[in-house]
């Protein structure tokens, strides 16, 4: 299986200035764990998660002033869309994080989060009760 079938192609895209508090309204409100934060001043894309705004709120710092600027892991590891969930999971153990930017001629067009490849590789529960029986 490939990540381009996983993947969630619901991106969620954020400006620097946004403040933590409006990417956690904002991440909450899609329901996704990852933000894509696009700079236009040097059009470098970084990504922004959950884990990101936790850490910092868990820091003592305020969610209303910090900015996603000030959060964002820019070292990003992409995916294709035509790499397997396998180099996919790869690179995630590899690198430590539970999120890849899916690139397609530059532009992002999706996330694969670990969360989309155990879907992927988990049967469902009605399939594994089947198998039991």
């Amino acid at each position: 299986m490939l990540v381009r079938d996983a993947m969630s192609t619901v991106v969620l895209t954020i400006g620097p200035a946004h403040t933590l508090r409006q990417a956690a309204a904002l991440m909450a409100a899609r329901r996704v764990g990852a933000a894509v934060v696009l700079n236009p001043d040097d059009f470098g894309l970084g990504i922004l998660t959950e884990r990101d705004i936790l850490n910092a709120v868990g820091a003592g710092l305020s969610p209303d002033h910090e900015t996603a600027h000030a959060h964002t892991t820019t070292d990003v590891v992409f995916a294709s869309p035509a790499w397997t969930l396998e180099e996919a999971a790869q690179a995630m153990s590899h690198g430590g994080f539970r999120h890849l930017i899916v690139l397609e001629r530059g532009e992002p067009t999706g996330v694969v989060s670990v969360r989309d490849i155990l879907r992927c590789w988990a049967p469902r529960r009605e399939e594994a009760a089947q198998l039991r029986s």
